[in-house]
């Protein structure tokens, strides 16, 4: 646990300081257009929490995710760092989840700091005197579970690429192009899907469903990753 929590304090520092006030302008940026813009312009509608709402409140984190976990091993190949990484005492199993905590804790605060910010203003500027909450909150619920899992699985899969990349260039690109698969294959998926079976699905049976399909690639991914990580043969590389 020490060597978890010693990995995790120095990616959090990294993350956060390593580029200076640089390292804000995205998280920034991003909270202002899923914390202000979208809640704004959607209004009470925001608070309901449909489709469009939710797709927004899972692919924003997802993007920032990707965006740069492809620098988690294959950066610090690229600045020499990656061997004194190794050389430390902390162990392999420590240095990989430290650095898929670290991320996904990035990115599903930033979406719940957005929610809240966005919750606050919808009731400031549209709320009428009259304070409403997400609803329906099972659903509410069921979003931020599906957030987190979708961090993972973005920071999951960002790690094992990065660790088969030489660069962080080659690992970003997979990652595009990853993504772009991932979302192509989800369509044919639900296109093959008979049409009495979707139809007879609830909007709360059909995000279950969703949940446990991005559970299920996030324990596949996550163990590709916990395999693959071997101290050995990256110091060899």
């Amino acid at each position: 646990m020490s060597d978890l929590l010693t990995m995790m304090w120095k990616e959090s520092k990294d993350l956060l300081f390593q580029r200076g006030w640089k390292a804000w302008i995205l998280p920034v940026f991003l909270v202002g257009i899923l914390g202000v813009f979208l809640p704004l312009q959607a209004g009470l509608q925001w608070l309901e929490l449909s489709p469009i709402a939710i797709f927004a409140i899972l692919w924003i984190p997802f993007f920032v995710i990707i965006s740069f976990i492809g620098d988690a091993i294959a950066g610090e190949r690229e600045r020499h760092t990656l061997e004194t990484l190794l050389a430390s005492r902390i162990s392999d199993r420590a240095i990989l989840l430290g650095k898929v905590i670290v991320t996904v804790g990035y990115a599903w605060g930033m979406a719940l700091v957005s929610l809240v910010l966005g919750l606050v203003l919808v009731n400031l500027f549209h709320g009428h005197g009259n304070w409403t909450f997400y609803h329906p909150f099972d659903l509410f619920l069921e979003v931020l579970v599906l957030n987190l899992l979708c961090c993972t699985l973005g920071a999951s899969a960002g790690v094992l690429i990065s660790l088969q990349s030489a660069t962080v260039r080659q690992a970003q690109q997979i990652l595009g192009v990853g993504t772009l698969v991932l979302i192509f294959a989800g369509v044919l998926a639900l296109q093959a899907l008979p049409a009495d079976f979707i139809s007879s699905l609830s909007y709360s049976q059909a995000m279950f469903l969703f949940i446990a399909v991005v559970a299920v690639l996030d324990v596949i991914l996550l163990g590709l990753s916990l395999v693959s990580f071997k101290r050995s043969r990256l110091i060899m590389s």
